[in-house]
């Protein structure tokens, strides 16, 4: 039976996580063995504040189907406001998305704290799911920088 390019299509994920929740829970999902797609990367970065829109946008310029911001629960930022700053930034980077004919859905927003390696898994899960009903990215390809495709990304 001949495969269709959405059975064969993996997305590509650029996932930003919180050095301080994020990328702990990241941490206890790996360490507990918590089964989960291997098609994303995950970028620390100090607050889910300090992930810049133009590391967004240049994910998605450099082929990523789609791009998670993983923070500290709201309340529960090591830098006091943190993710309240990002939780703004992510509502205008999906409107520049969409004006740029994107869909907003490949950018997506989540609260996950160190103690929730499930959490972290799940999230991994559906939005690879997402991103596999959307199908590549219409950028993906449009960068033909041979130090991404010797990088995997």
């Amino acid at each position: 039976m001949a495969t269709t390019s959405s059975e064969t299509f993996e997305p590509k994920i650029i996932a930003f996580c919180c050095n301080w929740c994020s990328y702990a829970g990241a941490d206890l999902a790996g360490v507990s063995r918590l089964q989960m797609p291997t098609n994303f990367l995950v970028i620390r970065a100090m607050c889910s504040a300090r992930v810049d829109p133009e590391h967004v946008l240049r994910a998605f310029s450099k082929g990523a189907d789609g791009v998670l911001v993983l923070g500290c629960h709201p309340a529960d930022c090591h830098y006091i406001g943190g993710n309240y700053r990002t939780r703004r930034r992510i509502a205008l980077l999906k409107m520049l998305l969409e004006q740029y004919g994107l869909d907003p859905e490949r950018l997506h927003l989540e609260w996950v704290s160190a103690s929730e390696g499930t959490r972290f898994q799940a999230t991994i899960k559906e939005f690879t799911e997402k991103m596999r009903q959307l199908g590549p990215s219409p950028l993906r390809g449009a960068d033909k920088d041979p130090n991404r495709e010797a990088a995997g990304y």
